[in-house]
């Protein structure tokens, strides 16, 4: 193989660890799909159908809905992060000495406000019949680490943004037992940067790294519904999408002998999405009053690693994701015909390992905290309103990534210490005809 493909294979390699698969933690799924669930805490879920929201969460639900109905909406993140440095350096090659990488904390990563818009429309066709229609966007994140960032190695500027476009129908077998199901046709991209370790600690610049791809791709889902008149259950199953981003890495700045690894390639990485199983109850306590309750599963240990193929060859690298899971619960209360009030909790493990958390993901354990209510103008349009807090749990990061192919090779180890939370409001108005 050539010095320039070695150079080349070797921060593929690199980007195999930071590339959006590995992104795909808890911090870049993104449950805010439907402002009514954010304000319930998604216990909601498969089980509540009194949205077209259920669209995403249990198609089979839609029974549940009269006539021709109308939902548009979004939600507002806004993420905060710190980061602090404990110890973060880098090796130098031909010597055993580690140089300490300095710079500043890179300030909150994220942007003030992250929009996640959402639509959905259902239609009853027939008294057993009703299709649907959802666009969201069901995984993304965006942050910027400050010029100078001490994790500059790891990471610097992330851009992924995933759109969900999903037909579906639902199918009246009993008066009591839904099926339901749908197509999800899914388009995403991502744009992801680091700054490259020179040979020499003296060197004043880094060089820098940018890798740009996207892809189209198709799953499905199918659920279950099931009502007493008092109790719902719903059973819903969403197949995780392979993924297979086509792309370019552009390499930069390199000096001396390394800068042959300069240039732009031509690279693809599979990208496996997780299945996820979503279990839900909803009990009408009394006519006024409901509680829900809502287990969800994700598939995310079929996710070991990214194979990134150039022409350079083809590099793995394990991430040995775990199964992680979420539980919710909440409740409504009808104060009136015109206001519904509605609160919720929910346990969200995140789904990294620690042997590979990065930068990129600052990510944890989260507890979220919520409230909504819904403002009936009349008995064709719904104002739907909701707050959530979110805590995320201190991790702790211990980094090593490679360069360059012996003996050449830099080892910079990120070390650090990384906490936040987010807040976010969400709004929808739901149309019925």
């Amino acid at each position: 193989m050539s010095l320039h493909r070695r150079f080349a294979s070797s921060l593929l390699a690199t980007f195999a660890l930071a590339a959006p698969g590995s992104a795909f933690a808890g911090g870049f799924y993104l449950q805010e799909q439907s402002p009514i669930e954010t304000g319930r805490a998604l216990s909601g879920g498969a089980a509540a159908g009194d949205d077209p929201s259920t669209i995403y969460f249990n198609p089979a639900a839609m029974t549940q809905l009269q006539g021709i109905q109308l939902s548009a909406g979004g939600s507002a993140l806004m993420p905060s992060a710190r980061q602090s440095n404990r110890g973060t350096s880098r090796s130098v090659p031909g010597s055993t000495l580690r140089v300490p990488v300095q710079g500043n904390d890179g300030g909150n990563p994220f942007e003030s406000v992250i929009p996640v818009p959402s639509f959905y429309a259902s239609a009853q066709i027939s008294d057993r019949l009703w299709l649907g229609l959802g666009v969201n966007a069901p995984f993304g994140l965006k942050l910027e680490y400050e010029d100078g960032f001490f994790g500059r190695y790891d990471s610097l500027y992330t851009d992924l943004k995933t759109y969900n476009i999903q037909p579906s129908f639902a199918y009246k077998l009993t008066d009591r037992l839904s099926v339901g199901g749908g197509v999800d046709v899914q388009y995403v991209k991502a744009t992801l940067t680091n700054a490259l370790p020179q040979l020499s600690p003296l060197v004043p610049t880094d060089g820098f790294a940018k890798l740009k791809g996207n892809d189209w791709s198709v799953g499905w889902n199918a659920g279950l519904f099931y009502t007493t008149g008092d109790t719902n259950f719903g059973v819903h199953f969403r197949k995780g999408i392979n993924q297979k981003l086509a792309g370019t890495q552009t390499v930069s700045g390199l000096v001396g002998p390394i800068a042959a690894g300069n240039g732009s390639f031509a690279a693809t990485a599979p990208l496996n999405l997780p299945d996820i199983v979503t279990v839900s109850m909803m009990h009408r306590l009394t006519p006024s009053l409901r509680a829900m309750l809502t287990g969800k599963w994700y598939n995310w240990s079929k996710f070991k690693g990214i194979a990134i193929t150039s022409a350079a060859g083809t590099t793995n690298k394990e991430l040995d994701y775990r199964d992680s899971y979420s539980v919710s619960a909440g409740a409504e209360y009808d104060v009136s015909p015109a206001l519904t009030l509605r609160a919720g909790t929910m346990f969200d493990r995140t789904p990294t390992n620690p042997q590979h958390l990065t930068t990129r993901v600052p990510d944890g354990d989260r507890v979220w905290l919520t409230g909504g209510a819904t403002f009936n103008i009349s008995p064709a349009a719904a104002l739907n309103v909701s707050y959530a807090h979110t805590f995320v749990e201190k991790a702790n990061i211990i980094r090593p990534d490679s360069y360059f192919p012996a003996p050449a090779t830099v080892t910079a180890t990120t070390l650090a210490q990384t906490s936040g939370n987010a807040d976010q409001v969400a709004a929808s108005v739901t149309l019925r005809f």
